[in-house]
């Protein structure tokens, strides 16, 4: 028998023979593959092991996302399912034992495995080197999910609840009831059911098409911009807030007429119409359900509740005792049930548990003050604090004995920071962010946000702090909340925020007062000199028909740290040369003309808010002098930077957080070449820049925080370039174009350029636009808002309408139909496409190269696109061919008559698709290439108006 490395040496010079005589190419694989075995073992030993590295970043990518609620791609998804299949394959074991001494030397037969053997090998090592190759290119990883007909609510352990629970089932599956109320006091645990509630709907298997839990907590005043707010997000709707809220409730109703919804309202305080917020009467035809909860039985009665009312009543002892002890640590448990004699923690524990009357608030807020006390005297102590029995209480605000033993265990500092969260509205939610501002400005805590943070995760903790379900925002419980007013008046705080006031409070209430909440009234003149001399904060904003303050408003106020006056329609500041300690301002969204000449004076200010003043005309020069600004916000205010010299503010060396409007192209350059105030500007508006023609994007490199950016009446700019990006990604998310009537061509580089984390981007107003073909390049896109565009005829102009083999052929096709070339270089616009072009329709041929894999097998256009708005374009008559959405949820088409299609194909390709809004004449003329693929269900009809 011959030696085996002797065959492998005879069969070289066959292979390179064949290689070079034009031998058919699937017999010269065949012969290479038999000849080559063992190089071709080693390789794909060496790309497996370069695979497992591939398929380890990917499954990291995936689980980033779906650690962020998000559901695998689903190519990747395949791709994965592929990954594991080649590596669990066999070959390379079968490879070793074929050339062992014994297989070796069993002739032919040996030759013919190892010839079978050979051309898998050749073949699996082709399948992972695509497959390294397709893993190394994915940049989606993950999309958004659908949401579902029921959202599961936070939950925990429950007790007692049951046999309500019960109830409210026969109740939603009876025909006849339609509208069912459950009350109670604060505390008893009717949230608690409801989420409970909502989540056995989940897995119940009832029908219906979408359950909607709504947190009303609506106090004196209905927050119905808050339901309207929760419903429209269910819905997976647009939010357009150009609308009144009579006409999203308008909208809202018809949407919510076309599903078999189970609506539930939690803590309503006071009747309301469910028609004025856009949730229908629900009937016994529509077999929906409304099902609310209140402190109140008439309440219920009122809402339509007559016949199916529930009553939650105080746990009886046994569960109220269960759910007191699993708040307790394992030492206090311990300590409680010793079998010592005279045990004195099981006497107070037991008095602690008895006052607490089977309120279920009471029993968790109270348990876990004491969660981790041992001793008898630190028993004692908490006995004292609770030495009320409730069991007696009518209502709330008898709890507060029991409850302020938790306020008690704070520091003196949390409990200053607690008692400052009883200034907002109860029914409200609170940003992280603005309360930690406050509470620096005050000098609650130092000028440290983290310490803030830390401050608001220690309620939390305490259950004096609620999440909400955003990361940025929290909230109070409304028995919470008047604990903190009881706390609050003797801590000289006047809350009166919400309570639909008209006039500022007497002057009795100024008098003493440390802080005072104004906010979400509907006061209209303080033409009032209040003598408060203590008064440190003052709140008064979300006054909307506030115009006017008396000259003399601040002669007395001293001692003043915080003001906010933002959202409400004063057009003057009086004279303010008293707030010597004042640290925050925030005048944003107000008609303010001009600041007083003695602003300057005012040293100690660290955060000036003067975004969306409109009507502002001087300030800088004030500004330029407070030498402790933190922050400082001129975004979109009518106020900006006109001349190079004007760009004075560099002596705010503290200076953070910089928004900012300019005026002229000089003054840009100036900012944006390695100035200082650059790495502060987060927020940027270009305004009247007169003669500016071109804005590139790499301009604003030295920017390194800039996350939005607002260009509007630049009347002469004609290019906007967003270049490739060379160095550190860009931050920005969000681009306004607006009333830029000679903008025509905006272009985005090659991958990766500044706009590749964009999100979203409104146009208007620009005339001479007739597409945006380079949304295309957007892959983060996720809301696209196009309006009153006179000139464009499409979205996306399309370049490519087939596939020509030669890929000079697909190189001239671009060129004849590429329009207008600008920002870049002819040749490297035409390369870019050519690029684009060729790999996204070569992909289906077998003989693709290793040159030819530029942008992957599967690119999709619009990746993560979930909105699109179009309104008022009367020459659009495309947005692009029909091809995947896989993320998009919404369109809406307003005053577009020529637009008689939309570019979606079948089904599959728009999977989360919900809502397709129009008027009713433009979707009868709406065109499906012959065959209605769209269904009815997905329109909601909109009036377009005149």
């Amino acid at each position: 028998m011959a030696d085996p490395s002797m065959i492998c040496a005879l069969l070289q010079p066959v292979c390179s023979f064949v290689n070079e005589a034009g031998v058919p190419a699937a017999t010269a694989r065949g012969v290479s593959s038999f000849a080559c075995i063992k190089r071709n073992l080693r390789d794909l030993t060496k790309a497996m092991e370069d695979l497992q590295a591939v398929e380890k970043t990917v499954q990291g990518q995936v689980a980033l996302e779906t650690n962020n609620l998000n559901e695998c791609h689903p190519q990747v998804s395949l791709w994965l399912t592929r990954v594991l299949h080649v590596l669990v394959d066999p070959i390379v074991q079968e490879a070793d034992q074929l050339f062992q001494p014994s297989c070796l030397c069993s002739s032919s037969l040996s030759l013919r495995k190892r010839y079978r053997l050979g051309k898998r090998v050749a073949e699996m090592l082709e399948d992972v080197d695509r497959l390294i190759r397709e893993g190394k290119q994915f940049d989606t990883f993950a999309s958004k999910r659908l949401p579902d007909s029921v959202e599961e609510r936070p939950q925990t352990k429950t007790f007692g609840i049951e046999p309500v629970l019960k109830d409210l089932g026969k109740y939603c599956d009876s025909t006849i009831v339609s509208i069912i109320g459950v009350c109670g006091p604060g505390g008893v645990g009717k949230t608690t059911l409801l989420n409970t509630f909502n989540n056995e709907l989940k897995a119940s298997g009832r029908d219906y098409q979408v359950v909607i839990m709504i947190e009303v907590s609506n106090s004196r005043t209905l927050n119905k911009v808050a339901i309207q707010s929760t419903v429209t997000d269910r819905l997976g709707l647009p939010w357009d807030d150009r609308q009144t809220e009579e006409a999203r409730a308008r909208f809202l109703m018809k949407a919510l007429r076309r599903k078999k919804f189970v609506i539930l309202l939690d803590d309503v305080w006071n009747k309301f119409q469910l028609e004025d917020v856009g949730i229908p009467t629900p009937d016994s035809e529509s077999k929906s359900k409304v099902i609310l909860t209140s402190r109140y039985a008439e309440v219920c009665y009122q809402m339509g509740a007559q016949q199916s009312l529930i009553k939650m009543e105080y746990l009886e002892k046994e569960a109220a005792l269960e759910l007191f002890r699993s708040n307790l640590s394992t030492q206090a448990i311990a300590a409680i049930d010793s079998s010592g004699p005279n045990n004195a923690v099981k006497e107070h524990a037991d008095a602690i548990f008895q006052s607490c009357g089977g309120l279920p608030l009471a029993l968790k807020v109270i348990a876990s003050a004491v969660a981790g006390l041992t001793t008898p005297s630190e028993w004692s102590l908490a006995m004292q604090a609770a030495k009320h029995d409730i069991k007696d209480i009518d209502g709330i605000p008898e709890m507060f004995h029991k409850l302020k033993y938790s306020y008690d265990k704070l520091t003196q500092t949390q409990q200053q920071c607690f008692l400052y969260c009883t200034l907002f509205p109860e029914y409200g939610s609170i940003s992280k962010e603005q309360l930690v501002e406050y509470w620096m400005a005050e000098e609650l805590i130092p000028q440290d946000p983290n310490r803030g943070h830390r401050i608001i995760n220690r309620l939390l903790s305490a259950c004096l702090l609620e999440s909400c379900g955003s990361d940025s925002k929290v909230k109070m419980h409304h028995i919470i909340h008047h604990l903190g007013l009881s706390l609050a008046v003797q801590q000289k705080i006047v809350v009166k925020a919400g309570m639909n006031l008209e006039k500022a409070p007497p002057h009795r209430e100024w008098r003493t007062a440390r802080r005072i909440s104004l906010m979400y009234n509907d006061i209209r003149d303080l033409g009032i000199s209040p003598e408060c001399k203590d008064l440190v904060t003052l709140l008064v904003q979300n006054n909307p028909n506030l115009d006017k303050l008396s000259p003399t408003f601040f002669q007395s106020m001293y001692s003043l740290k915080v003001l906010d006056l933002s959202h409400t329609r004063i057009t003057a500041l009086p004279l303010c040369s008293t707030l010597a300690k004042l640290k925050f301002l925030n005048l944003s969204h107000t008609l303010i003309e001009r600041l007083p000449e003695e602003l300057w004076m005012l040293k100690k200010l660290r955060h000036l808010d003067l975004s969306v003043t409109k009507a502002l005309k001087e300030t800088l020069d004030n500004c330029s002098k407070l030498y402790k600004l933190r922050v400082l916000n001129l975004f979109r205010s009518n106020y900006g930077i006109r001349d190079v010299n004007d760009l004075n503010i560099d002596s705010l060396r503290e200076l953070e957080f910089l928004g900012i409007t300019i005026y002229a192209e000089d003054v840009l350059k100036k900012l944006t070449n390695t100035h200082p105030l650059a790495k502060s500007t987060q927020r940027l508006s270009l305004k009247h820049c007169e003669q500016m023609q071109l804005i590139q994007i790499s301009d604003f490199t030295h920017m390194v925080q800039l996350r939005e950016l607002y260009v509007e009446s630049c009347l002469d700019l004609i290019q906007l370039i967003a270049d490739p990006d060379k160095g550190k990604a860009s931050c920005l998310q969000i681009l306004t174009l607006a009333k830029l009537p000679s903008l025509q061509t905006i272009h985005v580089g090659s991958s990766p350029h500044h706009f590749r984390n964009l999100l979203e981007i409104k146009i208007s107003h620009c005339h001479k636009l007739r597409d945006i073909t380079w949304v295309l390049k957007l892959d983060a896109l996720e809301k696209l808002s196009i309006c009153h565009c006179n000139e464009l005829e499409q979205v996306v102009q399309e370049t490519i309408n087939k596939v020509d083999n030669r890929r000079g052929g697909i190189e001239h096709s671009i060129v004849q139909r590429s329009g207008i070339i600008n920002g870049f270089s002819e040749e490297q616009e035409i390369h870019c496409m050519v690029e684009d072009a060729y790999n996204e329709h070569v992909k289906g041929y077998q003989n693709k190269t290793e040159n030819e894999r530029i942008k992957g097998v599967h690119h999709v256009d619009f990746p993560k696109l979930r909105a699109m708005v179009l309104t008022d374009l009367p020459k659009l008559t495309t947005i692009c061919n029909p091809r995947e959405f896989p993320c998009l949820e919404i369109i809406r088409v307003e005053r577009c008559p020529r637009l008689t299609a939309l570019p979606l194909g079948q089904m599959s390709d728009c999977p989360k698709l919900k809502q397709i809004c129009g008027s009713y004449d433009w979707w009868k003329k709406l065109e499906w290439n012959g065959k209605e693929t769209i269904e009815n269900k997905y329109f909601i009809p909109i009036k377009d108006e005149d």
